[in-house]
């Protein structure tokens, strides 16, 4: 069960949203103990996943952090059906726990520092193909920030990496996944505060079997809507579905 490319193995591998990263890792370990199967989890951008899935990559499942590339794929015919909603994201300001700047959910403490000169490199994942890196600068274009954050972003390949620059010191802060803000791992980097959700599009997140999924992928997507995969996405702060978030 590793993270990296997509070379051919005996496990399933799973093309999954980085926000899952560490939600999803717990999961795989406790499906690994209940079913005495595995997959090879593969974390990136959902879209260049869905771009490498267009061209041949031989991933199984497709779980991706914005429901349009699931429909994409679905409608150009690379999946077994159109998938399932599995949850709903949601975005936090995240700085390091070195930092002087105050996390409010308004970013008031952003905007405050911003006008002191205080902030020299702020990070968020690319908008142009990671849904969270979109969701960050809608709200950052809703706070009215967006025009003089922009000479100072970094963008991450994705939110995991924009995770990593935004406490570990290549900028002063950042907006990343709140499911890695509240990770144990990340918890020890830095303070947070969760952004309103009305302040962007849902980031609703759908998964999908492709085309050439074996029965070990069938397992596991099927373990993903099971309650003990549901109870550790909700303690990440994941909304799911058929749940009043």
């Amino acid at each position: 069960m590793t993270s990296g490319g997509y070379a051919l193995a005996a496990e399933p591998v799973v093309a999954a949203a980085s926000d899952l990263k560490f939600a999803l890792d717990e999961i795989a370990r406790a499906f690994r103990k209940d079913t005495g199967q595995s997959v090879r989890l593969s974390y990136g951008s959902s879209g260049i996943f869905a771009t490498q899935i267009r061209n041949g990559a031989p991933f199984d499942l497709y779980m991706s952090a914005d429901e349009s590339y699931v429909s994409q794929l679905v409608a150009e015919g690379h999946t077994r059906d159109a998938g399932k909603l599995y949850a709903v994201g949601r975005i936090a300001l995240m700085v390091p726990s070195s930092s002087g700047m105050p996390v409010d959910p308004g970013l008031k403490g952003l905007a405050a520092h911003l006008k002191a000169g205080k902030v020299k490199r702020f990070a968020i994942a690319n908008p142009q193909h990671a849904p969270y890196g979109r969701r960050a600068e809608e709200a950052l274009r809703k706070a009215g920030l967006w025009e003089a954050l922009k000479p100072k972003l970094v963008y991450g390949e994705n939110v995991s990496q924009a995770a990593q620059f935004a406490t570990g010191g290549s900028a002063d802060g950042g907006i990343i996944a709140l499911s890695l803000a509240k990770s144990p791992q990340m918890e020890k980097l830095g303070r947070y505060a969760v952004i309103p959700a009305d302040w962007h599009a849902p980031l609703r997140q759908r998964m999908v079997l492709l085309k050439n999924a074996d029965a070990t992928a069938e397992a596991f997507y099927q373990y993903m809507q099971g309650p003990a995969a549901r109870a550790v996405m909700r303690r990440y702060g994941f909304a799911l579905p058929g749940e009043t978030p």
